[in-house]
């Protein structure tokens, strides 16, 4: 069964409701936590997906719309996109849902390493520019920098707490990618990062 059912007539995927694995302390967290680049091939269930999705960047405080991870001036102008065998999805946190990108395995363009074009999910952080009002164009890489970074480590603690592996890069074909993914100028690849279970 494929990690993420296709529906070809919406091209949407609801996530089921995250649920979080409570055996582990943030202590325990943070001494597992690690940098992986060796993974079985192995696709992840929906449930984990869904889990680890709303740990990145999802909404934790519906009456005003507030994200597990900080952004600055809450501009929230990273997107998700999630890359797997099935094709490239952009997630929605207000809906909790995936959008169909484009139903093509683009795993291998998400990086220069051999590994990511085999692991079974790769995460894309891509920064909206046009979202980042009042700051100069200098400052906008930076802050979105920080941004795409506060999601990778949401990412990475969940992996620890759900015992998966992770590892962020940052060597990536940007305009290859964004071609792909068909992004528009004002959007810029961030940070990729790599999750699926640890080749032992």
């Amino acid at each position: 069964m494929p990690t993420i059912p296709l529906n070809l007539e919406s091209d949407t995927v609801l996530l089921p409701p995250p649920s979080l694995p409570s055996q582990f302390t943030l202590e325990e967290a943070l001494k597992r936590r690690r940098s992986t680049r060796n993974f079985l091939p192995d696709e992840l269930p929906l449930e984990t997906l869904s889990a680890l999705l709303w740990s990145a960047s999802g909404v934790n405080r519906p009456q005003e719309g507030g994200r597990t991870a900080p952004s600055a001036r809450n501009w929230q102008e990273i997107d998700v996109y999630v890359v797997t065998a099935e094709g490239a999805y952009r997630y929605e946190p207000e809906a909790h849902r995936l959008l169909l990108v484009k139903a093509q395995d683009l795993r291998a363009q998400t990086g220069m390493q051999d590994f990511v074009a085999e692991a079974p999910l790769d995460l894309v952080y891509v920064a909206d520019l046009a979202r980042m009002t009042d700051v100069s164009a200098d400052d906008k890489p930076f802050l979105a920098g920080a941004d795409a970074a506060f999601i990778a480590q949401n990412v990475y603690l969940y992996c620890a707490a759900a015992g998966l592996a992770a590892v962020v890069r940052a060597m990536i074909d940007r305009r290859q990618l964004a071609q792909s993914l068909d992004l528009p100028v004002n959007r810029r690849i961030m940070l990729a990062q790599t999750v699926g279970f640890a080749r032992s």
